[in-house]
């Protein structure tokens, strides 16, 4: 469109404000985690009749935003329109085609958790005032559970199994993280903390019938297809990362990626000890871990030192001197993921704490579990995944989002941009200089980025190829090096999360984007300038910051 009436402007600005209202009243605890407080009192309705009325909104919605874009829009509009539509329709085709709700238990095991955990730890209000609201929505969580029951038919087996570890998780988080809090939070008032004590009893009381339901009733009948299938798989990743790729050239660019690091990874390793094998040589590093007391101390130490090898060399302007707190993952969240950045929301103007979770070894694991998770945590390793998360990753958006310029892009995102900018980091960091050309740092990058590209082909094969969960392990031993106890615990995140290619997918997108833009600068080109220009867009699909950063470009997003 050549332009567009100021009354559209207005509509359009209306619209969003009306779309995020509706979007936290369907899931309140978003309302609160973005730092709208007015929700803090009510939970996400999960009951069936609650997914159709919020089908039957989105669909209004739909098509409101699509007589909008039809009268013209320009500049951040156009782009946020285009966007909004995107995240409309992948919200239509979880609820309507995929229906998580109907075969994943593990989202109705973590809202209890995550409900509460952001009005514990952010301090947004008086502690008083934020235990009544949690209490409100302890009355709302065995509800949830409920819906749970009479939602989930024939979930895989693997869903299950990793809802029971969730729950069997919060049962201790509510008995004694959340109950040391609330004791703390009342300040002497009975009245309010017995308020709290009958509500938080019932919750416990409900997770541990989930618990036994979930062990005695639905994990013998969990004999779901985790595979979504070729064609949803595209149109999930189309709607989600606005990536239109047949899935043959997409699978080569990741075998392709995979092979590459993969031979960098052998050649790295053979410098560090030529008699030893990769393997070996990875184990070997990987021996020098903190014992499960100091992996919180070790994280923390390695914040300052990253932080200042940005500034000294100019790798991208960073807005303050601020440093997240390094704190173990709350159990209701550990669904198998390592390290974790769990920043505010945008909106958020006095709880701005920002966590970096660290997963600790569980307290029922052999010996031998607890090795091999440990492992991962070596100093090379714990140095990428400070970068992936913090600086100049997830931690740097964080701080970069009070600058994005609209609504929209504060409070949505996509993974290929925000996944894919830390991955990104971490082999940018080392091609500036980061780790002096140790190789022993190298190969933790390049463990990392094979990790990634894991991901990349076991996501694509399991859901569109028939890989099985064994052999996504196999994958993950054998051309990412990882544990077996890791491994599988990737290959399973797989079955829930088809598309976590996403890293490499935008690791490789945003390299592309760098380099049509270098050639578009020419003299005028920094790296410094590119990143502060790529954050500063806003969490968007690359595809839509090409047009940002290249205005008029129409090239594809990939090699």
């Amino acid at each position: 469109m050549a332009g567009c009436a100021p009354d559209n402007k207005k509509v359009f600005a209306l619209f969003v404000d009306d779309y995020f209202s509706a979007s936290f009243a369907s899931k309140p605890t978003w309302g609160t985690a973005s730092g709208f407080h007015e929700y803090d009192s009510r939970l996400d309705d999960l009951s069936e009749k609650g997914v159709w009325f919020r089908v039957a909104q989105l669909k209004e919605q739909l098509k409101q935003l699509g007589e909008i874009r039809g009268r013209g829009l320009i500049g951040d509009d156009s782009i946020d329109a285009e966007f909004l539509e995107s995240a409309i329709q992948s919200e239509l085709f979880d609820l309507e085609v995929e229906k998580s709700w109907k075969k994943n238990p593990m989202g109705y095991i973590s809202i209890a958790g995550g409900a509460v955990d952001g009005l514990m730890k952010r301090d947004f209000a008086p502690k008083k005032e934020r235990l009544q609201a949690l209490t409100a929505r302890l009355l709302l969580v065995p509800e949830g559970l409920k819906a749970m029951r009479a939602n989930v038919e024939n979930p895989p087996r693997e869903f299950t199994e990793l809802a029971m570890s969730m729950a069997q998780g919060s049962v201790g988080f509510f008995e004694k993280n959340v109950l040391e809090w609330a004791r703390d939070a009342a300040g002497g008032d009975r009245a309010v903390l017995d308020e709290f004590t009958a509500a938080n009893l019932k919750v416990v009381v409900a997770i541990k019938k989930a618990t036994e339901w979930l062990k005695a009733d639905l994990l013998p009948r969990s004999n779901g297809a985790y595979a979504i299938g070729a064609a949803a798989f595209s149109r999930k990743l189309l709607l989600e990362e606005m990536v239109e790729i047949p899935l043959d050239r997409l699978l080569r660019i990741g075998e392709t990626n995979l092979e590459k690091d993969y031979q960098d990874f052998l050649a790295t390793a053979k410098k560090i000890d030529p008699g030893k094998s990769p393997a070996e040589v990875m184990v070997s590093i990987s021996r020098d871990h903190p014992k499960a007391a100091q992996l919180l101390p070790a994280a923390r130490e390695t914040l300052s030192g990253i932080r200042k090898f940005l500034v000294d060399r100019k790798i991208i302007t960073l807005p303050n001197e601020r440093l997240p707190k390094v704190e173990e993952t709350p159990p209701y969240a550990r669904d198998g993921s390592f390290a974790s950045m769990d920043s505010p929301g945008a909106y958020d103007t006095k709880a701005t704490e920002a966590f970096y979770y660290v997963t600790p070894p569980e307290s029922d694991w052999d010996a031998k579990h607890v090795e091999e998770h440990l492992r991962l945590y070596n100093k090379p390793v714990m140095d990428v995944i400070t970068i992936h998360e913090a600086f100049p990753g997830h931690f740097v958006q964080f701080l970069y989002s009070a600058q994005y310029p609209t609504k929209t892009r504060k409070l949505l995102f996509v993974s290929s941009n925000a996944e894919g900018w830390a991955h990104y980091a971490e082999q940018m960091m080392l091609e500036e200089g980061f780790g002096n050309g140790d190789p022993k740092v190298r190969l933790a990058q390049l463990s990392e980025a094979l990790l990634r590209d894991c991901r990349y082909v076991a996501g694509m094969k399991l859901h569109t190829q028939g890989m099985s969960v064994e052999d996504a392990t196999k994958l993950f031993m054998e051309k990412g090096f990882q544990e077996r106890a890791n491994g599988f615990e990737e290959a399973r995140r797989g079955t829930y999360n088809p598309t976590y290619l996403y890293y490499t997918l935008g690791k490789l997108q945003i390299y592309k984007l760098r380099e049509d833009y270098k050639k578009a600068k020419g003299a005028a080109y920094s790296l410094q300038a590119f990143h502060d220009e790529f954050i500063k867009a806003g969490p968007l699909p690359i595809q839509l910051v090409r047009r940002i950063m290249l205005p008029g470009d129409q090239g594809p997003t990939l090699n």
